[in-house]
């Protein structure tokens, strides 16, 4: 009997679909309050029969989800109701733009463009708090950014047993095109009471569950030709006061600022910045780094945001030629212009532009980007830029440049279990007309259970990119003081296989194999790297979990290399070294939260033994409190020995949906820094911040290197 229902409503479900896809045009203004009192949502069709995604991705959810959305021309409006068995809720935090995953919440993911390259998402937990950010296709996958940010309204209601959702998003916040009026849309609900995913589509756990290919299409009536409102204006003024304690010197600093966006079309917006403060309220997560190159940071800058994925999703993991945290760190900026989206339903664009001033020794730069994106099928996507560094002088460009140009090419099959991706890079200097092209071929094949996927990639030594973010082909040589640029061809292949336990009183899933491999070629063709991954983890139904890592390099290391930093440099010589790591991840649906783990084994000619854990706990919904302590203990025998520890603590206090205060610790023995930053942060009108900020470095002996604080605030103006 059990099973002929599921059946019927599965089929129910199907011609709801099937008949209801459609995003309904009503002239009309609704009240977001999530009490859905407005006799319009009594008029829509609703969009029910969720399936399961997490911990099982097997047949209907048993706590079903109802969804209702139209759009009056200005606003796109939805309701959502969870169908909860219990009238408690819990949360993890109330400070926007912060991940859902430990909430219980309501998302939506919303490819406007149907092209399944990019998309927005918008979550808002059962208490009311707000998080947007962007999908964007990243090799195999889709990678989600945070820090893109809109005006959008979102209240919630606690009904009983009902978790109810109401949610009304701007148009002029989206890329949408009159022309290509049908919308990628997906909804899913997190309870993290019971640890479940459920989804509108039937998405299987191997692939995420923001993967824009399993999109339901919607059709849009009536889509209006040209936004509303065109124009959002925000100025901002920071000033601040530093003392660098061991030269003595003070700094006192006033900066106001000025970011506008225009709406040319529906779809093409262009952004402009005066004077911007660039200045990182949030701050970058330490790490301990034992590799011999640098560590990739994402972009939180708003500027540069809105389409980003079209700018940095250019290249390939280790090798991209757009890397935008590389403008204004020398120098400050004078000036940024913007264009980017779509001019025709299946073509997007992107042009950048932005002017550095003059400092001291350092010479005024411009920077250009111009990015096309053309979906030459429905299985292809081909993508074409040209990324310039040039001095100038006044208006006057000087012969001292950087260009770099390419072409990609993406592939998805019809049935979702390929991915392609081809590159071809070539740069530009005065004077370098050799080795100086980068190709990359990948391939990526999933089914639920197994996956495979396969690549090539060869970077010569003259492909230069001062935008760039190509870290291995820079190796400093520790023992002469100096850095050397070498080309490299790298094949990397991985395989996964995992059994689930869809009955089974305990477990959730095997995964029996994860391992993959990285090699690494010098330009002769020499052997330089072999790095072999493998990983085992075995899963409980509380989603808990326990894993062993095991990982194995072999280098024939060229350069001198310095991990300790003491001064005693590796010398060039083969090296074979491996490091095994065990450890356990607690249920994520608990007030206390932890992870631990433990490694010993070889490193380089010396051992290594090292641990971590993590503990969380909520006090919620006033306060969330995070440790993180990051041990690494290296023996390299003649060459000395070191333990580099790294901890991190962050409290967080939240007082409203607008107003929180966060503090952050982080003690970095490798950097030799202990550094404390606080923020008092009050959104006191949508998109409209005061930030007051104290930070204070220290070395690792607790002495104090310098110390400050900021006050900012904006306001943004719509029109």
């Amino acid at each position: 009997m059990k099973q002929c229902y599921i059946f019927l409503i599965t089929i129910c479900g199907f011609n709801i679909y099937a008949q209801e896809s459609n995003i309904k045009y009503i002239d009309t203004k609704i009240e977001v309050d999530g009490k859905f009192s407005e006799s319009v949502w009594q008029q829509l069709p609703e969009h029910t029969g969720f399936f399961n995604y997490l911990p099982t991705d097997i047949g209907l959810a048993e706590n079903q989800t109802s969804v209702k959305l139209f759009h009056n021309g200005e606003y796109l409006y939805v309701c959502a109701i969870y169908n909860d068995t219990t009238e408690r809720t819990q949360v993890s935090t109330l400070k926007r733009d912060v991940s859902i995953v430990f909430s219980d919440a309501f998302i939506m993911v919303l490819d406007t463009q149907n092209q399944e390259q990019n998309g927005y998402l918008f979550a808002v937990n059962s208490l009311g708090n707000q998080t947007d950010g962007l999908v964007g296709r990243s090799g195999g996958g889709y990678d989600l950014s945070f820090s893109w940010n809109a005006v959008w309204e979102a209240k919630t209601k606690l009904n009983g047993n009902k978790k109810q959702y109401e949610i009304a998003i701007p148009l002029k916040a989206l890329n949408f095109n009159k022309d290509n009026a049908v919308f990628g849309v997906q909804f899913y609900v997190r309870d993290i009471k019971n640890n479940s995913w459920t989804i509108h589509t039937n998405v299987k756990r191997n692939y995420a569950n923001l993967d824009l290919r399993f999109n339901e299409k919607f059709t849009v009536e009536n889509l209006p030709d040209k936004s509303i409102s065109k124009f959002a204006v925000t100025p901002s003024i920071t000033t601040s006061y530093q003392n660098d304690v061991i030269e003595n010197i003070d700094d006192t600093n006033i900066k106001p600022s000025l970011d506008a966006q225009y709406n040319v079309t529906s779809s093409l917006k262009l952004d402009a910045t005066i004077n911007p403060d660039f200045s990182q309220i949030d701050v970058d997560q330490q790490v301990t780094n034992l590799t011999r190159f640098s560590v990739f940071f994402p972009e939180r800058r708003n500027f540069f945001l809105e389409n980003s994925d079209l700018f940095s999703n250019l290249g390939v993991d280790g090798v991209n030629p757009f890397y935008s945290r590389r403008i204004g760190v020398n120098s400050d900026i004078q000036f940024g212009l913007k264009l980017s989206g779509n001019i025709a339903p299946k073509t997007r664009i992107g042009l950048l532009n932005v002017q550095s001033d003059k400092e001291e020794d350092i010479a005024s730069q411009n920077y250009g980007v111009f990015v096309g994106e053309q979906q030459l099928s429905e299985n292809i996507t081909a993508t074409a830029y040209l990324i310039n560094r040039q001095e100038t002088d006044g208006f006057e460009f000087v012969n001292d440049y950087n260009r770099v140009t390419g072409l990609n090419l993406n592939y998805k099959s019809n049935n979702n279990k390929w991915l392609g991706l081809a590159n071809f890079g070539k740069s530009f200097n005065d004077g370098v007309s050799e080795k100086n092209n980068f190709y990359h071929a990948g391939i990526w094949y999933n089914k639920r259970g197994f996956e495979w996927s396969a690549a090539v990639k060869s970077i010569a030594k003259n492909y230069i990119t001062d935008l760039g973010f190509t870290p291995r082909v820079s190796n400093y040589d520790a023992i002469n003081d100096i850095v050397v640029r070498e080309g490299y061809t790298q094949a990397t292949a991985r395989v996964e296989h995992e059994k689930f336990y869809e009955n089974h009183k305990n477990l959730n899933s095997f995964r029996i194999l994860n391992y993959s491999n990285n090699t690494y070629f010098d330009e002769k063709g020499k052997l330089n790297q072999s790095s072999h991954f493998f990983n085992s983890a075995l899963f409980f139904k509380d989603l808990s979990a326990v894993y062993y890592v095991y990982t194995h390099d072999f280098v024939d290391l060229k350069y001198g290399f310095d991990p300790l930093s003491n001064g005693n440099a590796l010398q060039p010589d083969s090296y074979s070294y491996g490091l095994l790591k065990v450890g356990y991840n607690s249920a994520n649906n608990q007030k206390f939260r932890y992870r631990v783990n433990l490694q010993k084994g070889n490193y380089y000619s010396g051992k290594r033994t090292s641990g971590g854990v993590y503990l969380n706990y909520q006090l919620l919904p006033f306060a969330n409190l995070e440790v993180f302590h990051d041990i690494n203990a290296i023996d390299l025998n003649e060459l000395g020995k070191e333990t580099f520890h790294l901890t991190r603590f962050t409290g967080q206090v939240f007082f409203n949906n607008r107003l929180n205060w966060t503090t952050y610790v982080q003690y970095n023995t490798q950097r030799d820094n202990f550094n404390i930053n606080s923020r008092l942060q009050w959104e006191y009108k949508p998109l409209s911040y005061i930030y007051f900020v104290v930070s204070d470095n220290y070395n690792q002996d607790i002495r104090r290197q310098n110390w400050g604080v900021a006050f900012k605030m904006n306001y943004r103006f719509d029109f």
